[in-house]
């Protein structure tokens, strides 16, 4: 059973887990947008802008997953997976 103070922990992690990423979020569009407009402004013939966006993009992807994939529920499936596996090993069955 989990008490108030461990949910209040727990919240205030995923909140700050949350919050870092729309941090990440907006400085990523920021400065991809002023590299959008760098592009513009020096070389519109050739563009380049969507590399770093492309790359940093995927970084932004990562973190998504991170913080909102339903990875915690994921790891105890997988602990109870190899704790069961584990005990079967144990007593021979």
């Amino acid at each position: 059973m989990t008490d108030d103070a461990d949910l209040r922990r727990i919240a205030t992690h995923r909140a700050d887990m949350k919050l870092g990423f729309r941090a990440h979020l907006m400085a990523y569009a920021i400065v991809n947008a002023g590299l959008f407009l760098i592009n513009m402004v020096t070389t519109p013939d050739h563009l380049w802008f969507y590399w770093p966006m492309i790359g940093w993009g995927l970084g932004i992807a990562a973190h998504a997953a991170a913080v909102y994939a339903d990875g915690e529920h994921i790891r105890e499936r997988m602990i109870e997976a190899e704790y069961e596996r584990l005990r079967r090993r144990a007593t021979g069955l």
